[in-house]
């Protein structure tokens, strides 16, 4: 099955079809680092993490871009608060970006540009956008002109110049009291006091939002590339003004063959803000769970698809993972690993992974043969069908490690396996003994003291779950 993905410029599904065969360049927008990273990041970071590993896995060389928005309103208001400069505020953001995502097992892009690394090659597309009558300078910075290129509007959000009054993100009608037109956007803002501000020839000031990413998109990928992603927060104003600045810069299109933008991330049923109180940092999801349990949880619904993030979720997604991590340990450190192949049932799995990959990357369709290869994998362990276990170890390597980057490396898991059956020793007997008594009461009908000794070994860690042979004990 070709790879096919949803094209957000034409609203639908097409194949994919590179410029150079082979070869594929991507940029997606990445964070504004005034503060530290939240789950919305974390969705999109892991979401695009898992397409370049599909693109990679699918045998295309990828060049994979992702952008700091190191200058804004945001961050100049937190270093002006706190006295310090604004690349401090911005600088130790972008470390705990980098931090965060480590633990979540994205996988480095091949470049992260920064605007403030950018701004004469900002200055020089600016510049020839003035050049080409499609912007204009103003008293107080400069501005593209919508009505020089009317075509172009709503190609990512259907919507026409009349709709844009209303509703435009905040950005869109940032400053601007020399505008010509509302839908005017800002390419180059003259800097206000106390503001930090680099030279050009229509004053100091610093860029608008959206020319950054034209630029910065341009300069790595060239004049013509593949796919450009981002949240679907940033269709309009942002990834519209960018087909625009592009465009008319270059005079043709279109620059980005394909435009792809994940879904967003509603808590209980609202959208995440601040506001609301219902406000997650990645680390504050990673305080209740395992990094790699929130990464397989955020990966549970197709990339498009909005996630309902909430405590029962999270807590749904790690029980399944952990079953996941300790089937697939068991196995790892008791069969190892042997060539899946040959094997019919693992075939078909990975047919079906392929297939759900292949549309749309659907990580829903991939996770479902995850643990339909898992739960083979339990019986195949209760059977001790050493074959079947060591090649459905190798299928979980590649598939839900390799592509879907849920799995630790096998020395870790073994590492933690090996950590496990130690804190087991040490507490083998006492737990033996309480499991023994638990015994007794039971068969004596006293279920109060049975309940109790269950209590007892639940505070030392332990769980127990009977079982028609008899209890069986593990650590929390």
């Amino acid at each position: 099955m070709a790879l096919r993905l949803y094209d957000t410029r034409s609203r639908s599904k097409r194949t994919l079809e590179t410029l150079v065969e082979g070869e594929v360049g991507i940029y997606v927008c990445g964070i504004t680092p005034y503060s530290p990273s939240h789950i919305g990041h974390a969705r999109q970071a892991i979401a695009f993490d898992i397409i370049v590993r599909w693109l990679r896995k699918s045998g295309f060389l990828v060049n994979h871009i992702t952008n700091f928005t190191d200058i804004d309103d945001k961050i100049i208001r937190i270093a002006n608060e706190e006295n310090i400069d604004f690349l401090d505020v911005a600088n130790r953001n972008i470390d705990d970006y980098f931090e965060v995502m480590d633990l979540l097992n994205v996988n480095r892009a091949d470049s992260y540009p920064r605007v403030t690394e950018t701004i004469p090659e900002i200055i020089d597309m600016i510049a020839k956008l003035i050049e080409n009558g499609n912007a204009y300078s103003s008293h107080d910075g400069v501005y593209f002109e919508i009505n020089t290129a009317p075509e172009k509007y709503g190609q990512l959000t259907g919507q026409t110049l009349e709709m844009v009054r209303e509703g435009a993100g905040g950005r869109v009608s940032e400053t601007g009291t020399g505008k010509k037109n509302h839908r005017d956007f800002a390419l180059w803002k003259i800097a206000k006091t106390g503001e930090p501000y680099w030279s050009s020839p229509w004053g100091d000031g610093r860029p608008g939002w959206h020319i950054e990413c034209s630029v910065m998109s341009l300069q790595h990928l060239g004049e013509k590339f593949d796919i450009h992603g981002g949240g679907s927060d940033l269709m309009f104003p942002h990834h519209e003004a960018e087909i625009f600045q592009s465009e008319c810069c270059l005079n043709h299109d279109p620059v980005v063959q394909y435009w792809i933008h994940n879904g967003m991330i509603n808590v209980d049923g609202e959208k995440m803000s601040k506001s609301l109180g219902n406000f997650w940092t990645i680390r504050d999801a990673i305080s209740k769970v395992h990094p790699l349990e929130l990464r397989y949880c955020l990966i549970n619904a197709p990339y498009r698809q909005p996630v309902e993030f909430n405590d029962v979720m999270l807590q749904d997604s790690s029980s399944h993972y952990r079953k996941l991590l300790a089937t697939y340990g068991e196995a790892l450190s008791n069969y190892g690993k042997t060539n899946w192949k040959n094997s019919s049932f693992l075939q078909q799995a990975e047919l079906e992974f392929s297939n759900g990959m292949n549309d749309d990357f659907n990580t829903r369709v991939a996770i479902v043969e995850v643990q339909t290869v898992v739960k083979y994998l339990r019986e195949k362990l209760d059977s001790n069908l050493e074959d079947e276990i060591s090649a459905c170890v190798s299928w979980l390597s590649e598939f839900a490690g390799k592509v879907l980057g849920i799995l630790p490396d096998d020395e870790v898991i073994r590492k933690d396996i090996l950590d496990v059956e130690n804190e087991k020793m040490k507490i083998h007997d006492q737990v033996m003994d309480l499991i023994k008594q638990r015994q007794i009461a039971r068969n004596n009908k006293d279920w109060d003291n049975a309940d109790q000794i269950r209590d007892k070994l639940n505070h030392i860690g332990v769980i127990v779950e009977d079982s028609p042979n008899g209890p069986i004990w593990k650590l929390k």
